[in-house]
């Protein structure tokens, strides 16, 4: 968020900003990330809902873009809180995963 760190950002908003994950789990797989700091899920109140529109917004608006929206397609959308759910990193990220068929479990 802060710029420091080179990243291909496919979509920007004055709420969020959307790149791409550096370690990608599918064809597509991009991060979509609140301006304002929250550090996971699990910590989100009434206070963000603005924020977390946004980002449920810009999730729809790469998934269009990327080609993966729509009936014919279909992508995933991911929060991932806390040590267990291998959430290394302290700022809450959606991740928006899709560009083949989904297994399950995910991996």
């Amino acid at each position: 968020m802060a710029g420091e760190v080179p990243a291909d950002v496919v979509h920007a908003t004055d709420r969020t900003v959307a790149f791409r994950d550096i370690q990608p789990q599918a064809p597509v797989h991009v991060l979509v990330v609140p301006r304002r700091h929250v550090a996971h899920a699990g910590l989100l109140t009434e206070e963000h809902a603005e924020d977390l529109a946004a980002m449920f917004a810009a999730a729809r608006a790469v998934a269009e873009a990327e080609g993966i929206a729509g009936a014919e397609r279909g992508y995933r959308l991911v929060l991932n809180v806390g040590r267990d759910a291998l959430n290394s990193v302290p700022h809450l990220h959606l991740h928006v995963i899709g560009g083949r068929q989904m297994t399950w479990p995910p991996g």
